[in-house]
């Protein structure tokens, strides 16, 4: 009996042993396809060990800026993901969108176009800015796992006209998309990321040439009265395994009329008013409000700190992204922007909250919205 209770439970063990065998040997093949980018080395690499920011092999925040907030755990953070109950994360109704003609607008249009989460089309003083494009429908690796919302996925790369400036905040998989990105090389002249971000550019075909790598703290002299101006954000990188080995960016994009923030992803921290006070006011601050959870406060800014950080950068108007599209987060999927339009009813800046698809006008101070997220279930 003992015998047979010995090799059953070496069976066991056999076959054990071989499935994580087989799941590790499909994950380092799987980790080989080109959506995971490429790391960096060479020259590449050299000037990434000589940023201020690049200790013991990774980047580093400003601050001290942990993962998880003290007294939460990975294991635990998972477990409240799989079993706990976090009603309305996504809606069941469609998402009310527009569908605009991009192809065929007049090059003298200063208007924003979002499209859902942290993806925007910017034409401005005769330029077209792309931020953070997603339109495979799809945030993850995994094909099917971060679906886009019903509704969202109204615009596709063959919507899109030729564009002068592809600026990518960090190389997450909700705004470094793979699909997206190899359709989009032959319309895209000049890219601009963070240092690292560049080998996977590389990798997917696009010219080096065209690939504008930074730092933070640099200034980009486009020429005609354009800049672009990297600047600091807290959170943190990595398309695999290993975390940190590309630097996350924010920048302001400044044109010869207008200063427009793109603040990425990004927990609260001093870096917001040392922007405002180097290069404000801006005119157009967009901030993540989205994705939060008290148990990562540091690297996703709450409701509350979203208007904090836009009076620190000194905010004529703010636009809140990072929802409406993708479930990453426990909140109610339209709480972003319901908690606030609440808070913003005493901090009182110009809130700018359009549908997908519909036209923001970017000098038009005084252009109103409508609440579309109310009613949706």
């Amino acid at each position: 009996m003992k015998q047979k209770i010995l090799k059953t439970l070496k069976w066991m063990l056999i076959v054990l042993v071989s499935l994580i065998l087989i799941l590790t040997v499909a994950t380092y093949l799987y980790m080989k396809k080109p959506l995971f980018g490429k790391a960096s080395d060479g020259a590449r690499l050299e000037r990434m060990k000589k940023s201020p920011h690049f200790k013991d092999g990774v980047f580093h925040n400003l601050n001290q800026t942990p993962e998880l907030t003290e007294g939460y755990s990975t294991i635990g953070v998972i477990y409240d993901k799989l079993f706990g109950d976090h009603p309305r994360v996504s809606p069941i109704d469609s998402i009310p969108s527009k569908k605009v003609d991009l192809l065929h607008l007049p090059i003298d249009s200063n208007i924003l176009v979002w499209f859902g989460h942290s993806s925007y089309f910017i034409q401005l003083d005769g330029k077209r800015i792309l931020v953070d494009p997603v339109f495979s429908g799809n945030a993850s690796p995994i094909p099917g796992t971060v679906t886009a919302f019903k509704g969202t996925d109204r615009y596709s790369v063959e919507d899109l006209p030729n564009i002068d400036y592809l600026i990518i905040s960090h190389d997450h998989y909700d705004h470094v998309d793979y699909e997206t990105l190899i359709k989009l090389r032959p319309k895209t002249k000049k890219v601009f990321c963070g240092l690292g971000v560049g080998a996977d550019f590389e990798d997917w075909g696009y010219n080096v040439k065209d690939i504008y790598e930074k730092d933070w703290d640099e200034t980009i002299d486009l020429g005609g009265g354009f800049f672009v101006h990297t600047t600091p954000t807290r959170h943190f990188s990595g398309r695999g395994f290993t975390r940190n080995n590309t630097l996350w960016m924010s920048y302001v994009f400044q044109s010869p009329s207008l200063k427009i923030y793109i603040g990425g992803d990004s927990g609260y921290d001093t870096h917001f008013a040392k922007i405002g006070k180097k290069f404000g006011p801006i005119d157009l601050a967009i901030l993540e409000d989205g994705q939060y959870d008290l148990k990562w406060k540091y690297i996703h800014l709450q409701p509350a700190e979203v208007l904090k950080a836009a009076k620190d950068l000194n905010a004529k108007r703010l636009f809140p992204v990072h929802s409406s599209k993708f479930v990453l987060a426990n909140h109610p999927w339209d709480e972003p922007l319901v908690k606030i339009t609440e808070l913003n009813k005493t901090t009182k800046i110009p809130l700018v909250t359009p549908m997908i698809g519909e036209f923001v006008f970017l000098k038009n101070i005084n252009q109103t919205f409508k609440p579309w997220w109310i009613g949706i279930k």
